[in-house]
């Protein structure tokens, strides 16, 4: 029979340990979050819902979008044991430099709209825990305040040539001054996606006022308040706004685009080009025998043409194509450190990130970007670990099976 007796209060005491509260309600939100998803969560609840759907949102009925992410959720791992990986090296080298993570901040447009601290936030993140941080086009922080927000780190800009080519070279040139090592010549926006999220909520730049955005908005006094007591958005690259971001794309963008542009690029831009929105396999080959340094696999995050082919699955096949040694990227659906570690055993040699920056982002401004590499950085070293490998070079195809639901019918004339 168990012995009772009264409990004392000193045994209580060694019990019942009350955790100090946090005061800072930033840190207090952050702290609460153990994923990309748990920011995700965060930002909806902060974030009025036009913008919130603009960063989360897809073309069309978001299919491209969800296929990528289940590419990744559809992976299968296989461990070695008695492999011991105490202390993993997760950094690599990429297009002639440095990087701490496998991984990069890819460009988004229209940043400050998400969060007040836009690119600032993003570049000093970036610049902060080693990695390279990308400025678009469509970008709402210029070249050299990005630069300024990291005068250190590795900057990237991400290019669209516009109809009036000018406007794109001379942004292009000015990023070269700045010191900004590598180009993205972004080729999959010949014309803008169908982002039916944006057109429902009526979601335009600037943002206009109606009896729903004000009602969505009175809960969130805080991001209205940022948004109206700090500097108006500028865009570097449009003379005019007043419409939604499709209507922009489409009076922006030249669906004339081809090599020809490329060549031109290539003569004014002295650092790395990588070819952003690369689709199939003919094109990837293409473009290596172009001598370009480098490809990002990638369908826009979904944001284009939906239904458009899954860059995790086009990896391994675009890899043995076009040799292990060529540069080629991934971006589109990662949600997980795990996922990034799939794609470099499968021989991507570096990824990106988009709506996993802007979730952190928007959560918390600055300090949610650095959770959001917080958590990026301890998922991938965790998943390491349990593989049993010791650096990013010593992951390969053989520690990943990718399942798959989708399985190609034979064509008519195969």
């Amino acid at each position: 029979m168990v012995q009772r007796q009264f409990p004392k209060p000193v045994e209580l005491l060694e019990l019942m340990q009350f955790k100090k509260p946090e005061l800072n309600g930033t840190k207090r939100r952050l702290d609460a979050a153990y994923t990309i998803s748990d920011l995700r969560k965060i930002a909806k609840r902060r974030t009025p819902k036009a913008a919130f759907d603009y960063t989360d949102g897809a073309a069309e009925g978001e299919t491209s979008l969800a296929r990528a992410r289940q590419a990744f959720e559809d992976v299968e791992f296989h461990p070695d044991v008695l492999r011991p990986a105490a202390d993993v090296d997760t950094s690599v080298e990429i297009l002639g430099g440095p990087s701490a993570l496998p991984f990069g901040i890819a460009p988004t447009g229209f940043t400050r709209l998400m969060q007040t601290e836009g690119e600032v936030a993003g570049a000093g993140a970036a610049g902060a825990a080693g990695i390279p941080f990308t400025l678009s086009t469509l970008g709402t922080t210029s070249i050299e305040g990005v630069k300024a927000a990291n005068p250190n780190g590795r900057n990237w800009f991400q290019l669209y040539v516009m109809r009036d080519r000018e406007i794109s070279y001379g942004l292009a040139k000015r990023a070269a001054e700045a010191g900004f090592d590598t180009l993205q010549f972004t080729v999959d926006t010949p014309v803008a996606g169908a982002r039916l999220r944006d057109k429902r909520n009526g979601f335009s730049i600037p943002p206009q006022l109606t009896l729903g955005t004000i009602v969505n908005a009175i809960p969130r006094p805080w991001w209205w308040i940022d948004f109206l007591t700090t500097p108006k958005l500028e865009f570097a690259s449009l003379s005019a706004t007043g419409g939604t971001v499709g209507d922009l794309l489409n009076a922006a963008m030249d669906p004339t685009i081809s090599y020809e542009d490329l060549k031109v690029i290539r003569e004014i831009w002295p650092g790395k080009i990588v070819i952003k929105g690369v689709q199939n396999v003919e094109d990837s080959k293409r473009l290596i025998d172009h001598g370009v340094d480098g490809i990002i696999l990638s369908n826009h995050g979904g944001r284009q043409l939906d239904r458009a082919p899954i860059p995790f699955h086009l990896l391994p096949t675009v890899v043995r194509e076009v040799g292990k040694d060529a540069t080629i990227m991934v971006d589109t659906g990662i949600m997980n450190g795990a996922d990034i570690v799939a794609a470099m055993a499968l021989g991507a040699k570096f990824t990106l990130i988009g709506r996993a920056y802007l979730y952190g982002l928007m959560a918390g401004g600055r300090a949610g970007v650095d959770k959001t590499i917080e958590i990026l950085r301890s998922e991938i070293e965790r998943t390491m670990k349990l593989l049993g490998v010791a650096s990013i070079a010593e992951l390969e195809p053989r520690h990943v099976t990718q399942l798959t639901r989708l399985a190609p019918m034979p064509r008519s004339d195969a």
